[in-house]
């Protein structure tokens, strides 16, 4: 390589410093010139999130690749390349496991990665993340000098570090600490909101305008698309950020309790409250409260609800003290409350006070090639969980999953993953290294196919034989039930919601019909 090529790839790339470029073009340009400087099947840019590598952008591997997580300690190859203070090429024939193994872009056999090189890149004197390159050849990085993928690695840090700065500057997103708490947190019961369509774009784009207010916000959608992430990203993105978010799921708790769960209680208030307690509210003091399927709330909580949001005051059941506190209010829903009001069913008052800031939630059917990252997400989870080298897509099973339609969203697509996998993986005779899924391994219904609710309906007609009709409309109903709980995997507050029908209507038609 002659000090002139190296210098015709990096001049575009000095000239970007001073340019305002969107995050990913930034980065999209800086791969594509490490590819035309040292030639590979394969190169990405890797940031260092406390234990995670977190790809920001990659050339010439599969598109899920940017949903997954890369846990260093799972990964030697990563570890290796983050201690050493400069470049390290691996050997051919060397055992650690590449954990690009059977994600280069375009290709279905399992091949595997065969040469492999990388180097830290620091700012400001510390580790920043990663560039990584791969090849399907053994001797494609041999007459490559490391010095050339050092001179690059410098010039990719001064990238990282302008494309930091201006980000900073035009506030496009959450500051360093923020960021860094999702990350560490990914693991745990915080998860990272994944996506690059304009739907998701516009979602977070909303995020960080409300986060920094303390408006009530009242998210929608659908089940299954992340309502609670969402909350948990406003909450991050707020001045409330440092002290606590507290949930309640509105539908787990019958009516006698949520006055308890919400404002607490003294001893002997009711029967088995043997000490005070502190409700929700006063444990979310300073901080945040998100009340989940906010439309299963009775009036007469509503009413309750609503004085605590007005005034700030609340009284603990069984006693006249008022306790002050200051929460900031986040609620979802995937009911529409408006129409609630109409019928009667929720305080028009109650629901105007939640819905300052309506924050709808896009589908996943409306998120494009998201599935594709968030399926990464998912398929990196399972392969650490089931201890594979590589858990993949084919190209068959990508479609099927960008045709699918997804009704039970997010939620829906994170337990296919993990249902296939484990399918997959007991159908091999013995352990791979690299597990790829098929559009056969994840089973989705067919495209012809009537919709579930459809077809639900139609086995609901078939009658039993020399029944009368109220025999044959009890029938229906335990079919019409049965059948929603089943898609609602048993969850009677959620099945109420589809059949229109409030959840004590369901529990006695329930017990009527022999079903509970």
């Amino acid at each position: 390589m002659t000090a002139k090529s190296l210098l015709t790839t990096l001049l575009p790339l000095v000239s970007d410093l001073s340019r305002e470029l969107p995050e990913g073009e930034r980065y999209r340009r800086l791969l594509e010139a490490l590819r035309a400087l040292l030639p590979c099947d394969a190169a990405a840019l890797l940031r260092l999130e406390g234990e995670w590598l977190v790809p920001l952008a990659v050339n010439g591997l599969s598109t899920d690749t940017l949903g997954r997580r890369f846990k260093v300690s799972e990964h030697p190859r990563f570890a290796a390349l983050l201690s050493s203070p400069g470049p390290t090429r691996f050997a051919s024939d060397s055992q650690l496991p590449d954990p690009y193994d059977g994600l280069v872009e375009g290709l279905d056999d399992h091949l595997e990665v065969h040469d492999c090189m990388g180097c830290p890149l620091f700012v400001d004197e510390r580790t920043w993340g990663l560039l990584t390159l791969d090849a399907l050849d053994p001797q494609r990085f041999e007459p490559i000098e490391l010095d050339a993928l050092q001179a690059f690695a410098s010039l990719a840090a001064a990238t990282v570090s302008a494309a930091e700065r201006i980000e900073r500057l035009a506030q496009r997103a959450e500051n360093e600490h923020q960021r860094a708490e999702v990350y560490r947190q990914a693991s745990g019961q915080q998860r990272e909101m994944i996506g690059q369509s304009k739907a998701h774009k516009r979602l977070q784009e909303e995020i960080t305008l409300v986060g920094g207010s303390d408006l009530t916000v009242l998210i929608t959608g659908e089940t299954g698309v992340g309502k609670e992430l969402v909350a948990q990203a406003i909450h991050a993105a707020s001045p409330r950020a440092e002290h606590p978010i507290i949930s309640l799921n509105c539908a787990a708790l019958p009516d006698t309790l949520v006055e308890s769960e919400l404002f607490g209680h003294v001893r002997g208030a009711f029967t088995g409250a043997t000490q005070d307690r502190h409700g929700k509210f006063e444990l979310a003091n300073g901080g945040t409260l998100f009340l989940d399927e906010v439309g299963e709330l009775s009036l007469t909580v509503q009413a309750k609800l609503l004085r605590v949001l007005q005034s700030g005051q609340l009284q603990r059941l069984g006693s006249d003290k008022e306790h002050q506190v200051d929460v900031r209010l986040i609620a979802a829903t995937n009911r529409d409350l408006a129409e609630e009001v109409r019928h009667g069913r929720y305080r028009a008052d109650f629901y105007h006070r939640l819905s300052v800031y309506p924050l709808p939630v896009p589908p996943l059917r409306d998120r494009g090639r998201d599935v594709l990252l968030l399926s990464g997400y998912f398929l990196e989870q399972n392969r650490s969980r089931m201890g594979l080298g590589s858990l993949r897509l084919s190209t068959d099973a990508q479609q099927a999953l960008l045709a699918y339609q997804w009704p039970g969203n997010v939620r829906e697509l994170e337990h296919l993953i993990g249902r296939s996998a484990l399918k997959a993986l007991g159908n091999c005779r013995e352990r791979p290294k690299i597990l790829s899924l098929d559009a056969a391994d994840l089973d989705l219904p067919h495209l012809s196919e009537p919709p579930v609710v459809e077809r639900a309906a139609q086995r609901a007609l078939t009658a039993p034989l020399n029944s009368d009709l109220r025999q044959a409309t009890a029938h229906y109903q335990r079919q019409l039930i049965n059948d929603c709980l089943e898609r609602h995997q048993q969850n009677w507050a959620s099945a109420a919601r589809e059949l229109g029908l409030d959840r004590a209507n369901l529990s006695r038609l329930a017990k009527r019909l022999g079903l509970r």
